[in-house]
């Protein structure tokens, strides 16, 4: 179709034989040409064997998109992204949306010729088994190209039909991170010449590269554009005082606050986890300086970003911004902004500007915030640096609702800000940062070893100064990975000391510690501070090179920003305690508030006592993780008749059943439940608020077992649960098949389900249905059902609920849907020593070499899996179980 006279393209003679004898690649490139289409390509004998797919792959087993076979493509085209001229065959914007290599399953060859070809992608979006099916030409139907189907086939990575479909999820390309629209902005490269590659420079691109990535990893790089010619920016500084471009100015730093300020005088932006920068543009020294909190020249680290900074049209500038690292969800990550510091770095960095202190000679920091603020969005709306520099929004109205939806998308917190304040080297109480969870830099003063034997460390001992001593602050032992392990270690030797440099430390918290001199500085998250001043449940974050050690103090929530309202103190009850030991009442009921800020809905008696051994867990943060997993959880056990685990004095210690309700249990509701014996009716508890889920952390509550059924249709389940409970001497992988099975047979039977961790050895797989049936008939159908995988598998499956006969099998418990039965319910802590949950989880995650684990403890560490609900469409389901 290409007149290779007229482009002098590569014409993709065959190569015979090639890649045979190593990986197979495949491309997916997004083209937009007459229609937006997807080419499918897959490498294979020295070609890429190439589809034009109308919408697009999906992941969804009944879609069958169409895919017209086109002609064989130069292997050399599967790396290209820019433009193709109009008026050429196929003229357009190509972006490379998907790449990495595939497998056959067979003879390709054949399957080629035969028009039915299965095989398995290995991509960075694509995953899974694939077929590709070649219709039959219609009766009468003029021979044409030929036309194929694109299915899914099943397995673990398929999705469901009203799933977010991946060219929507993941639209841009995996080669530079950008969009059509910017591509085609950029025209940075142009398929033409007869090279055996495509040209890189085009009439708009002597444009410049992105060093940071070119340099580790070229097929990243973004196009950086030429810089921009100055802007009159006159109108904009009239009235402001003229000045030389500073060589630094002290940042202003927000206090942190109580609560988020209400009202409508306040500016409300999203707060960032990552780097505080000032961008420093020179034109006439063609010099851009990337300087930290403390003036330390980065721009050496962050060559992207300068040259981005080179693309504003300005002759001096002084911007004020954070540069970060986005998760998919377009969160900030702190971890994944230190990996892309990290050797071959995969991860593009973003520079949020949030203020401008100096434009084109002008003081601009007397101005209002919000008149800064505007030139600022003018300066990067006319300028070509986007994504790399963006302009952080801000929101006006309540903060608190603005903070709580803040902490939903899984972000640290928000800053709000004054609108008609100037900007002051200080921490000014016109900003102010409330915090989601709480979070803080600590000075590294010691190491464990680990117990593994690694070359790492089992956990850091972290302290903070207080007028010149070095204050002990607890230690972390989490969060840490391979990478930080070593890394970490190896910058700690460096630092061996032979002296203690802690001012004092608790009886024995310093054995088997190696001293360092303090030098490294620590981002830890945890959950609150204990009566004896250390962190508790400290999870380690990154290092913080952009602040000194002597610099780092204890960060205390003194601003108030609200000083009418009448509000809880931030402090723990512990902690107010310590303040003032005079108080008497130690077991009085005492306010708190929950990891996003909000007071909890009840009060708690002795909230600081210890749960858990192991996790050191105590009823306040029971409650906070109650009340933080409430909408999760909540649509899971809500009106359902429950069995609660209780146990008084923690985990490990005689704990008791309960699933009456008397006149001990306040804030809980009950429902009528007819004994099938007696016929008499009994008030079991069941409960519907976010309150009364926080009233089980009061009254010890560590287990929650609803029924299979709601109060309404009692005796019609809606949930069918088959219970995998594995010998422990099965491998995970074994019991992930398993599920993984008892997914594919319910398949069959058109059946979807769930998955979810017990916080034991075992999964749970769940199934939705309408409440249609009697509990006998849905008890035989389970039954049934897993007689059927014993039968097939014996030696691994087993149904009887003996003890002696499940050495190195799987109990496939069918019992847990009977009346009166109960499950353990999504997101529940267990009664186990560490508290582990049971957690919801994807199928995909079935895939993982470890079995998931998940603590109440270690909620800080997963809550953002919080915002990817794998059950959502559960909910929604309205699938019918049909009995013979």
């Amino acid at each position: 179709m290409r007149d290779f006279d007229a482009t002098r393209e590569p014409s993709g003679k065959k190569v015979h034989g090639a890649a045979r004898n190593g990986q197979l690649p495949f491309v997916i490139q997004k083209h937009a040409a007459r229609r937006l289409h997807y080419d499918f390509r897959l490498g294979w004998d020295g070609v890429l064997k190439s589809w034009a797919v109308a919408k697009g792959p999906s992941y969804f087993p009944g879609d069958k998109r169409l895919a017209v076979e086109v002609e064989d493509h130069p292997m050399e085209y599967g790396g290209f992204e820019g433009i193709i001229p109009q008026g050429q065959y196929g003229g357009g914007t190509v972006m490379l949306w998907d790449r990495g290599t595939w497998e056959p399953h067979g003879d390709a060859d054949e399957g080629l010729r035969k028009g039915s070809l299965k095989f398995a992608l290995h991509g960075e979006k694509m995953h899974g088994n694939w077929a590709l099916v070649r219709m039959h030409p219609r009766p009468g139907e003029r021979a044409g190209k030929p036309n194929w189907l694109l299915i899914k086939e099943h397995d673990a990575y398929e999705r469901p039909q009203d799933a977010l479909p991946i060219e929507e999820e993941a639209p841009d390309s995996v080669l530079s991170g950008r969009g059509l629209d910017a591509i085609a902005r950029d025209s940075d490269r142009v398929w033409q010449s007869n090279l055996s590659r495509f040209a890189g420079v085009s009439a708009a691109g002597a444009r410049r590269r992105n060093p940071e990535h070119s340099e580790r990893t070229p097929a990243k790089s973004v196009p950086i554009p030429m810089p921009a010619k100055p802007r009159d920016w006159s109108k904009q500084l009239r009235g402001a005082p003229k000045e030389k471009l500073p060589k630094f100015i002290e940042p202003q730093l927000a206090a942190l606050a109580r609560s988020a300020p209400s009202g409508q005088d306040w500016l409300h932006e999203i707060k960032l986890d990552g780097y505080r920068i000032q961008a420093r543009i020179d034109r006439q020294k063609k010099q851009v300086q990337l300087l930290t909190r403390n003036a330390l020249d980065w721009t050496h680290r962050m060559k992207s970003l300068a040259e981005a900074a080179l693309a504003l049209p300005v002759e001096t500038a002084l911007i004020d911004g954070e540069v970060v690292v986005l998760e998919e969800n377009g969160v900030s990550s702190f971890a994944e902004l230190q990996a892309a510091f990290q050797e071959n770095a995969k991860r593009p960095l973003t520079y949020f500007a949030f203020d401008l202190l100096h434009l084109d000679g002008h003081n601009l920091r007397n101005l209002p915030l919000v008149a800064r603020k505007q030139i600022l969005q003018h300066v990067l709306e006319a300028s070509d640096a986007a994504p790399t520099i963006r302009l952080s929004e801000h929101i006006a109205g309540d903060g608190a609702s603005i903070f709580r939806k803040a902490c939903e998308l899984g972000t640290e917190g928000i800053v709000s800000k004054r609108p008609d304040s100037k900007y002051s080297s200080s921490r000014a109480g016109s900003w102010l940062k409330v915090k989601c969870y709480r979070e803080q830099e600590l000075v590294v003063g010691g190491f464990t070893l680990p117990t593994n034997g690694i070359h790492g460390v089992g956990a850091l001992l972290l302290g903070y100064y207080r007028e010149g001593k070095l204050i002990y602050a607890g230690k972390t032992g989490t969060g840490f990975t391979q990478k930080t392990h070593r890394t970490i270690r190896d910058r700690l030797e460096k630092l061996r000391g032979s002296r203690r440099p802690f001012a004092e430390m608790p009886a024995g918290t310093g054995k088997g510690a190696i001293w360092v001199k303090p030098g490294l500085v620590a981002q830890v998250s945890f959950s609150n501070w204990t009566a004896d001043n250390l962190v508790r449940q400290a999870s380690f974050k990154g290092l913080r090179e952009d602040k000194p050690a002597k610099s780092v103090v204890r960060e205390m929530a003194e601003a108030d920003p609200n000083p009418k309202a009448k509000q809880a103190p931030a402090r723990t009850a512990a902690a107010a305690k310590a303040l003032a030991p005079t108080r008497k009442s130690a077991g009085a009921p005492a306010p708190s508030r929950n990891a996003t800020g909000e007071d909890l809905p009840i009060p708690l008696t002795h909230p600081d006592k210890v749960l858990d051994n192991e996790s050191c867990v105590t009823k306040q943060q029971l409650a906070h993780y109650y009340f933080a997993v409430a909408p999760w959880m909540l649509p899971h056990i809500a009106d359902r008749p429950l069995t609660l685990v209780r146990c008084t004095e923690g985990s490990g210690k005689p704990c008791f059943y309960q699933k009456h309700r008397n006149q001990m249990l306040k804030g809980l509701d009950s429902v009528d439940v007819v004994n099938p014996k007696t016929g008499a009716h009994e008030p079991y508890i069941t409960l519907s608020t976010s309150e009364a889920l926080v009233q089980l952390a009061q009254i010890g509550v560590l287990e929650v077992h609803p029924w299979g059924s709601h109060n309404e249709t009692m005796e019609q389940p809606d949930r069918i649960v088959i219970d995998l409970d594995p010998d422990p001497a099965i491998d995970w992988q074994i019991v992930a098949s398993s599920a993984t099975e008892v997914r594919k047979r319910l398949r069959k039977l058109g059946l979807e389900s769930f998955v979810k961790t017990t916080g034991g050895k075992g999964l749970h797989v769940v199934i939705p249905i309408r409440p249609e049936h009697e509990w006998s008939a849905v008890k035989q159908f389970t039954h049934n059902f897993v007689l059927a995988m014993e039968r097939d598998a014996p030696k691994l499956f087993l149904t009887k609920m003996t003890k002696a006969a499940r050495v190195g099998k799987i109990y496939l418990d069918y019992l847990r849907n009977d009346r009166n039965a109960t499950a353990v319910a999504p997101y529940s802590p267990r009664a186990r020593s560490g508290l582990p949950v049971a957690m919801p989880l994807s199928w995909s995650e079935l895939n993982s070499k470890e079995r998931p684990r998940f603590r109440v403890g270690d909620i800080l560490q997963w809550r953002k899996r919080l915002s990817r609900d794998p059950w959502k469409e559960m909910l929604r389901m309205e699938q019918r179980l049909i009995l013979p």
